[in-house]
């Protein structure tokens, strides 16, 4: 997918699920219960065993998601998740080598940032949109203080949003929210599947009232 596709479906869609996992199987089941909810994007993170495994798997399961691969440090692991079929790729950080790599195969990269510096050198060298993170140390008003002085600039807070308080984050300003403990809980220790695909209903409901103003349902 072209960047400016998945840059277009990011913002449509308004939230990345993030999957952190200690096994592929893991990984896989979670993103079984978020696509049975409703959620049609999914960001695995290479912090999971096999991550390579896990996006090729779900690319060929469901090739009409929206795939992205997370914790991306390097231009060998980012060129190897878009040829396994990842959509987009998101970093803690802004290597340079990632930001080469995406933009030479036309893929949109989601490097990370927190102070304005950050995030302007991000965009130096070719962001279309920004991770801050992590979000939750300065919450919704760090976001539009953000929002102030750099409104060209498409901010995608992570850490710290919930369905609780996603409204907060798009009043703020927020171009789209990742999303990962909130929503993912505890479900490798109870493995009740099932509540997390309500979750994730639950999340997507939330993010359309959170945008329109209008109930959930």
């Amino acid at each position: 997918m072209h960047l400016h596709d998945a840059l277009a479906r990011i913002h449509e869609i308004g939230v990345v699920p993030i999957i952190r996992a200690p096994s592929p199987e893991h990984a896989l089941r979670i993103a079984d219960a978020l696509l049975d909810g409703d959620l049609p994007t999914i960001e695995v993170t290479f912090t999971v065993p096999g991550a390579l495994e896990v996006l090729r798997d779900l690319r060929r399961r469901a090739p009409g998601i929206l795939l992205g691969a997370g914790t991306v440090l390097d231009g060998e692991t980012a060129r190897a998740a878009i040829l396994e079929g990842a959509d987009f790729l998101v970093s803690v950080v802004a290597p340079p080598d990632v930001m080469a790599t995406a933009h030479r195969y036309s893929v949109l990269a989601i490097p990370g940032a927190y102070t304005p510096q950050e995030i302007m050198n991000a965009v130096a060298m070719g962001a279309s949109v920004v991770k801050v993170f992590p979000a939750e140390i300065g919450g919704p008003a760090y976001l539009r203080a953000l929002r102030g002085p750099l409104p060209q600039v498409r901010l995608f807070p992570t850490g710290g949003v919930s369905a609780a308080n996603v409204k907060e984050w798009f009043d703020a300003g927020a171009f789209a929210v990742g999303v990962g403990s909130a929503l993912i809980g505890d479900v490798l220790k109870t493995e009740d599947y099932r509540g997390l695909t309500a979750r994730a209903r639950e999340m997507m409901a939330a993010v359309r009232q959170g945008r329109t103003g209008l109930p959930a349902g």
